[in-house]
């Protein structure tokens, strides 16, 4: 008897409503996980390509540092303690404006472009 209740209670009409299920769980990562790392790529893209000699930064593993040299994908810092050649990659901020307290023509510039992108 409860074999019987079982099996007519089997497959039902799910397969469309499963579907839009997935669908919606797929745009919601797109909108909460993948567009904004692909919004921050680009920014950090753009602020490496936009150094120039002279500007204070920070490294990823925390070095701060003024640019001295640069070349096409590596460039030299001046810190306290000498002269060091780092990948741009490994920059991680700009210190004029945290240090300062006024936003330069760059951070400017490279919000602006990332909106505009997007």
């Amino acid at each position: 008897m409860i074999q019987t209740i079982f099996l007519q209670a089997g497959a039902q009409g799910g397969g469309m409503s499963m579907l839009l299920m997935f669908g919606g769980m797929f745009v919601i990562m797109y909108f909460f996980m993948i567009r904004p790392q692909q919004k921050k790529a680009k920014q950090e893209k753009l602020f490496q390509t936009d150094i120039k000699r002279g500007d204070q930064v920070v490294t990823t593993s925390g070095i701060h540092g003024k640019i001295n040299e640069i070349y096409d994908d590596t460039l030299v810092i001046e810190t306290g303690a000498g002269k060091i050649k780092f990948e741009k990659a490994a920059i991680s901020r700009e210190l004029t404006a945290a240090r300062y307290g006024k936003t330069t023509e760059k951070a400017d510039k490279t919000e602006k472009a990332v909106e505009d992108k997007n």
